[in-house]
């Protein structure tokens, strides 16, 4: 009898039901947080209580996990339509034209969905993907394999589907696109309502979770407007990652339980890996938190070496799948992973001896884990010659005060906001939908049980040995791993997106899944229940139900009226200039015609011209970055014959100058554009200001406002032949020989009006 009851304990654990629901006896007591001793019933017998318990019990059990599921669904099914309704209503996307649609989307997932539109335009699926492999269109002068250089899987696999699937009758290319994307976004909020159950044992939970991140939509997600981008692809499988992992760091996991959550966590972070360019300093945060979880003694030496060989095997098969990509075998997470488990395999010992000993153990572990971390980097990168990502590291030295203050690269990163640090009203904007309030009491009372917790592990030299759920059952405080992979989860995310606010998406998520389980959860109501001494089971699930009721309804009575506000108002996408430009360069200019200009303009002229770019977006690749820094020297104080032979260099036959870069205004003194390209080429900025001593004045004018006065030096090198409020098109010469031998012309128009 005693061995089927705490069968049913287990079951119950695993998939997330209250152990209160199923009965203290047979759990043996309250668990996770303060331990309370058991009671006996003396006056109950207790094989007539399980024979009555039993059959009632199991039905409960399966109606509260499928309401649970449904309810996820729901969930995410809302969040989803949610966003799909504002990106309609935003652009008036159905009655778009084509042309505007492809503008819309804008910068970097113009050149992402550009694939995606010419594996459906290949003739066939294998010359679709040869053409990829062998791309001469996305740069100029030269032939690179887009697998390996972009994470574009996604799109590839879209296509293919698209096209073998009979839905081409009835579903536009473009919807089956974003249809899919939305649906990754419910089953991210899926992955946060899972993860919050799991911790709490509730699914009210995760109910709370997926109200809180729909109505912090604008700290949460960027999707309705950005629906291309690599994050919105990759963070709905690094959720589900999360609560992979939150499952196999639960307590009663059977050896075959363990092995499918593997698969499954291995599975989800080969996917995140494979959709993001910056897969690689995620894990690297999240080897971190792993690192730290086993020097405290938060959870065993299996399950440290079983997520470090997961998040490895992941790196490997998407370096594969890349052809082999250099980055991935250079990147600072392969390289920790590998002298983390290096180190911990050859120090003995590291977990014995009193608490000054261990102190002093931890500390040469965590140096030589760095300098082996460094060292083989430094060494794989020397092999490997890669310099690809080295702008991303000049970015965090000139951060903080590192690093040169005037690279051009740097400098296009630090000038932006999304790249600064995490403004103050983000938090009023959390507090006004109740998300700031718990989060900050879980994270602060859990913060402190972890230092208790990390305090006893350290001074007791006989738990050595013993699993930490072991050593659980004999303290009077103690922390499950799950919880204590979240908790340190958010502080190193968040300390990250404090740091920078783009990366505020990858911890507000999870935000709305901690914070529910701190108002859902146990281990908060245990703790300030036992404190006024009156914890009693009751009371406990009183309050365990109650509060995340009480604040659903308080969310809905306040949010509910403006949400549907939200979600219905109509507006309408505008850009003539930009749909005048891409209709010109259509059908005025030759299909192999090469255009310059920046990098965003010239994702969308890929996207609705399918002409060949000089440069693009996606600055992965050092000597792109080169290309961009000499092909932006139109914004510069250059001579007219410089830039020709930078652009002819380049192999640009026409090139793009817009005004509202010419004449920026959205950026202040030293951040502009053609700011940061006069201090990299020591000249002195334009305008008011102070200068630093070592700048001169250049001896040439502003190229791009010169050249509009048609003087004889840029006449004579460049022809204009587009026009409009925002856009100059000019096309380059190639000297008075082939000038004659242009054969096609292209005849000026001016649309000024």
């Amino acid at each position: 009898m005693e061995i089927r009851k705490r069968g049913l304990c287990k079951l119950a654990s695993y998939w997330g039901i209250s152990q209160d629901d199923v009965s203290a006896e047979s759990c043996g007591g309250a668990r996770g947080g303060l331990r309370v001793s058991e009671r006996e019933d003396s006056g109950r017998d207790s094989q007539n209580w399980y024979r009555l318990s039993i059959p009632p019990l199991w039905p409960w059990q399966t109606v509260v996990i499928a309401a649970g599921l449904v309810l996820a669904m729901l969930t995410g099914l809302a969040h989803a339509w949610c966003v799909y309704s504002i990106h309609e209503n935003l652009l008036w996307f159905s009655h778009l034209k084509e042309v505007e649609r492809e503008i819309s989307f804008r910068t970097e997932c113009g050149l992402y969905y550009s694939y995606y539109k010419q594996m459906l335009r290949a003739p066939s699926i294998q010359q679709g993907l040869s053409e990829l492999i062998n791309d001469n269109a996305t740069e100029s002068k030269r032939t690179i394999n887009l697998l390996r250089r972009m994470n574009i899987y996604q799109e590839v696999f879209l296509g293919v589907l698209y096209r073998i699937l009979p839905i081409q009758a009835y579903l536009e290319p473009v919807y089956f696109y974003i249809y899919t994307v939305f649906s990754l976004q419910a089953v991210y909020v899926i992955a946060l309502f899972i993860t919050s159950w799991l911790l709490s044992g509730s699914w009210l939970a995760g109910a709370l979770t997926g109200v809180w991140y729909i109505l912090n939509r604008v700290d949460t997600t960027r999707v309705e407007f950005t629906i291309s981008l690599r994050e919105n692809w990759s963070l709905p499988f690094f959720a589900l990652q999360i609560a992979a992992i939150t499952c196999y760091l639960r307590p009663h996991l059977k050896p075959i339980q363990q092995k499918v959550v593997l698969w499954l966590m291995f599975l989800a972070t080969l996917c995140f890996c494979l959709t993001w360019q910056f897969n690689q300093f995620i894990l690297l945060v999240q080897a971190l938190i792993i690192f730290t979880l086993d020097c405290l003694d938060l959870i065993s030496t299996e399950q440290v070496t079983c997520l470090y060989l997961v998040q490895v095997s992941s790196l490997l098969s998407v370096w594969l799948l890349q052809f082999c990509n250099s980055m991935i075998l250079g990147s600072l997470a392969l390289s920790f992973i590998v002298a983390a488990l290096f180190v911990k395999h050859f120090q003995r010992g590291l977990k014995t001896g009193g608490l000054a000993a261990r102190l002093g153990k931890l500390l040469l572990h965590t140096v030589l884990v760095l300098a082996l971390t460094f060292t083989i980097n430094y060494l794989a990168k020397q092999a490997l010659q890669l310099r690809s990502d080295e702008h991303i590291f000049k970015f965090i030295k000139s951060k903080f005060g590192l690093g040169p203050t005037r690279d051009f690269d740097a400098s296009l990163y630090l000038c932006e906001e999304a790249f600064g640090l995490l403004p103050l009203d983000t938090f009023d904007r959390l507090a006004g939908t109740l998300l700031a309030y718990p989060y900050l009491v879980t994270l602060i009372v859990l913060l402190v049980m972890l230092a208790l917790v990390t305090l006893a592990n350290l001074c007791d030299s006989s738990a050595v040995g013993r699993p930490p759920k072991g050593r659980c059952e004999a303290r009077p405080i103690c922390m499950r791993a799950d919880v204590a992979y979240n908790l340190l989860h958010t502080v190193f995310f968040g300390l990250l997106a404090l740091g920078t606010m783009r990366m505020k998406y990858l911890w507000t998520g999870h935000m709305c899944a901690f914070a529910a389980y701190g108002v859902c959860g146990k281990e908060l109501w245990s703790l300030c229940l036992n404190m006024i001494h009156c914890n009693t089971k009751t009371k406990l699930r009183l309050i365990r139900y109650t509060l995340p009721l009480v604040i659903l309804c308080f969310l809905y009575y306040k949010f509910w009226p403006k949400l549907m506000t939200e979600v219905s108002e109509l507006r309408e996408f505008y850009d003539p200039d930009t749909v005048e430009l891409m209709t010109w360069i259509s059908s005025k200019t030759p299909k192999k015609a090469v255009f310059a200009g920046s990098m965003q303009l010239l994702a969308g002229i890929k996207l609705c011209t399918g002409r060949v770019l000089t440069n693009h977006p996606h600055y992965e690749d050092r000597a792109l970055r080169e290309r961009t820094k000499q092909v932006y020297q139109i914004y510069a104080q250059q001579s007219p014959e410089e830039v020709h032979r930078i652009l002819r260099a380049a192999g640009a036959d026409f090139v793009v100058m817009e005004d509202s870069i010419c004449y920026e205004r959205r950026h202040g003194r030293g951040c502009r554009l053609r700011d940061l390209l006069d201090l990299a080429n020591g000249h002195i900025m334009d305008g008011p200001g102070d200068n630093d001593p070592d700048l001169v004045h250049s001896t040439h004018p502003r190229f791009c406002e010169s050249i509009k006065t048609d003087g004889p030096a840029y006449t004579a090198l460049f022809t204009r032949v587009f026009q409009n409020k925002t856009f100059h098109v000019y096309k380059l010469k190639r000297g008075k020989k082939r000038a004659k031998a242009d054969r096609e012309p292209v005849a000026m128009e001016d649309k000024t009006q």
